[in-house]
């Protein structure tokens, strides 16, 4: 099933379709009806999204059912959303989506009169009322979405497996739509990462420690970020991290930040990263708010050359051919590398890389082991030992390239339109297409 979260730019493009219809009742969901109009507006969207609208009546029959089917599995999701008092969406939140569809259409417009002229031809008395017609509709998409996340929270949404049959059909079906491969690259590294000196992680404590103490006795945590924090992009908001769940930061971070009390402020958490002192804003179901500053370290220019020479080291012993074996090179990699990098990409699109990967492999195309590289600015500079496992060309997507994600994918699909099919047994539902 799809389910659209947001109105697209191409929904104001006109099109004979949207007058082919009178409106009138096509179904009724519960005692919601579903008009004919609402079809005809989701025509609308396909053909302004490049689809193609069938030329004969049978096919354009088709079509609609298929839109009315969707419209139909929309609506018992959003009336069971409304019955969950646990589930909210606000005002707020939906005027924020409305702003934001809003400034996106309105850009592609020379003028304020060729954008009004516009939403005339789309049928819409005025923008208010475009834009109220905006808000109705993300605001429904917002009780879906949320629906189906809480299942998932819940473990009742659960992925079912598809079959090779219906990943194969998925694949047919789709497959125009599918980008071109672009040139990957598969290799094995090993992130050398040079590490402060104990008098320099000793004074980068001491720092985070007075912080803390300033914090907890009133000091400003935003502004205090911003003068501090050595997290640039979140000290510009004050510290703020913004909303997330497990799995997304370091695990020492999170072990700290989600057992806090909204308010309370942390002593200082060693990560690989540095010291932070953490304060947690406010908590929702499996999600925290929070801000940090983070105090880094000073890594000296020996430190940088010690890491430096441990990875001309690593080089060297590989290039003899000891760590010729997967096996070896793993063990390597465990005693040596940066834990928070990775230490084997595949398939990875080479314009994708850092630009210090995509210069050195772009001018050399072989196999093997590379030069190392220096990676990033002073004094965080990482040095690379890096071998390159396979190459493939740009070239057409073939069903193997994507039947992870296609599994992965339909797996979902089915999940929702199996929790839909339950709902629906529940729901009265009459259909008069």
């Amino acid at each position: 099933m799809r389910l659209r979260f947001a109105l697209l730019a191409g929904c104001l493009l006109t099109t004979p379709v949207a007058a082919q219809t009178l409106d009138r009742i096509v179904a009724v969901v519960g005692t919601r009806p579903i008009l004919a109009s609402q079809i005809d507006e989701e025509m609308v969207q396909s053909q302004a999204q490049g689809q193609q609208i069938p030329r004969d009546s049978a096919g354009r029959m088709v079509m609609r059912r298929q839109i009315l089917d969707r419209l139909v599995e929309l609506e018992i999701l959003v009336q069971q959303a409304q019955r969950d008092t646990s589930i909210k969406v606000t005002d707020q939140e939906v005027l924020d989506q409305v702003e934001q569809t809003y400034q996106n259409v309105r850009k592609q417009f020379a003028s304020e009169s060729d954008f009004r002229d516009q939403i005339r031809q789309a049928r819409f008395g005025s923008v208010e009322e475009w834009r109220r017609w905006l808000a109705d509709d993300q605001r429904r998409q917002l009780f879906a979405q949320r629906l189906i996340e809480a299942q998932r929270q819940k473990g009742k949404l659960r992925p079912i497996p598809p079959t090779d049959a219906q990943m194969r059909e998925f694949w047919e079906q789709n497959r125009a739509q599918q980008p071109q491969r672009p040139a990957t690259v598969s290799f094995r590294q090993i992130v050398v990462r040079p590490v402060p000196d104990s008098a320099a992680r000793q004074r980068a404590l001491a720092r985070a420690d007075s912080l803390v103490l300033e914090l907890r006795r009133g000091a400003d945590f935003a502004a205090a970020a911003k003068r501090f924090s050595a997290d640039s992009a979140s000290a510009a908001q004050g510290g703020e991290l913004g909303w997330f769940r497990r799995g997304v930061m370091v695990k020492e971070f999170e072990d700290v930040a989600f057992r806090l009390r909204p308010g309370e402020i942390s002593g200082a958490v060693e990560t690989p990263f540095g010291f932070h002192v953490i304060k947690l804003e406010r908590t929702q179901p499996a999600e925290i708010l929070a801000r940090h500053i983070l105090i880094t370290p000073e890594i000296s220019d020996s430190q940088t050359a010690i890491a430096r020479r441990l990875a001309d080291s690593l080089h060297n012993v590989i290039a003899r051919g000891a760590a010729s074996s997967p096996a070896m090179f793993d063990s390597l990699a465990k005693l040596y590398a940066d834990p928070q990098e990775p230490k084997l990409a595949e398939d990875a699109p080479a314009t994708d890389l850092p630009q210090e990967y995509q210069k050195s492999l772009s001018s050399d195309t072989t196999l093997g082991l590379k030069p190392v590289l220096t990676i990033g600015p002073a004094p965080r500079t990482k040095f690379v030992v890096l071998e390159v496992l396979a190459r493939k060309p740009a070239g057409e997507l073939a069903f193997d390239d994507v039947k992870l994600r296609i599994r992965q994918s339909l797996g979902d699909q089915l999940a929702i339109k199996h929790f839909v099919d339950q709902l629906r047994r529940q729901t009265y539902v009459d259909i008069r297409l």
